[in-house]
């Protein structure tokens, strides 16, 4: 697997310090690329640099983590907290966050954490491999048996113009969110984000090709948080942006 690279966003020095010195970073194959004690410089080097995760508190001098993480379009992101807020779940849910830790911060959560995501990232770009279109959509598994997997496929389906979390499938599956997700990687290969990202971009490929709304209406209208994440998700899985995908057709 490639080494990755991340940038850690934290305005207390003693948590940035045990964050650089107690985790063993190359152990992880995990390169540190960039650091930042406020979000308009998380902001600065995460475009600048565009790592594969970025570790970040909530609450920062100039913009909060949360806010640095959508506008960034940061596909793996880890938050640090020392707030309980639903209010910061929710979004962080909506958004993708990987992982929400407590602070103080647990040094072997932490890595426990690290490595899970590692192997996340390395299992999705080997599926991402092996995607292909399917004439003008990203092709999905379709010989699905398994009823739960079955249901949250079509909650999927129904709403992935909202902000659906993992919590909405496993609530129309019937069954708890560990479980869901497990079993749905298991049946189709990917991960419930990777799944629902890619019946976006198919969306998204429709409305490109057969009606003449701005990139931000298609993000809107598709379930991105901001065309800037729509762009990023789209290059990854098509190879182009949106706006070339576009201008290429006939």
């Amino acid at each position: 697997m490639r080494k990755l690279g991340a940038v850690i966003v934290e305005d207390e020095d003693l948590i940035m310090k045990e964050l650089l010195i107690s985790i063993p970073w190359d152990d992880l194959g995990i390169g540190i690329l960039g650091t930042a004690d406020n979000g308009l410089d998380g902001e600065r080097i995460i475009r600048s640099l565009d790592p594969d995760i970025v570790i970040t508190d909530i609450r920062l001098p100039g913009k909060s983590g949360l806010d640095m993480l959508e506008d960034t379009a940061s596909e793996h992101g880890i938050i640090l907290s020392g707030y309980t807020d639903f209010s910061y779940m929710q979004k962080a849910i909506r958004l993708g966050v990987f992982d929400y830790l407590q602070k103080p911060v647990d040094t072997d959560e932490m890595i426990a954490s690290l490595e899970k995501l590692c192997t996340m990232i390395a299992q999705d770009e080997t599926s991402r491999t092996g995607l292909s279109l399917s004439g003008d959509e990203i092709r999905l598994p379709d010989n699905i048996t398994d009823h739960a997997v079955k249901r949250a496929i079509a909650c999927i389906q129904e709403k992935y113009a909202s902000s659906i979390g993992l919590q909405d499938i496993a609530v129309a599956a019937n069954v708890s969110e560990n479980y869901i997700s497990t079993l749905f990687r298991e049946k189709t290969g990917m991960n419930f984000l990777q799944y629902l990202n890619i019946v976006r971009i198919n969306k998204s490929l429709s409305l490109l090709r057969n009606t003449g709304m701005n990139i931000s209406e298609i993000a809107s209208a598709t379930g991105f948080p901001t065309p800037g994440y729509f762009t990023r998700i789209f290059r990854r899985f098509i190879g182009v942006t949106p706006s070339e995908y576009r201008n290429s057709r006939p």
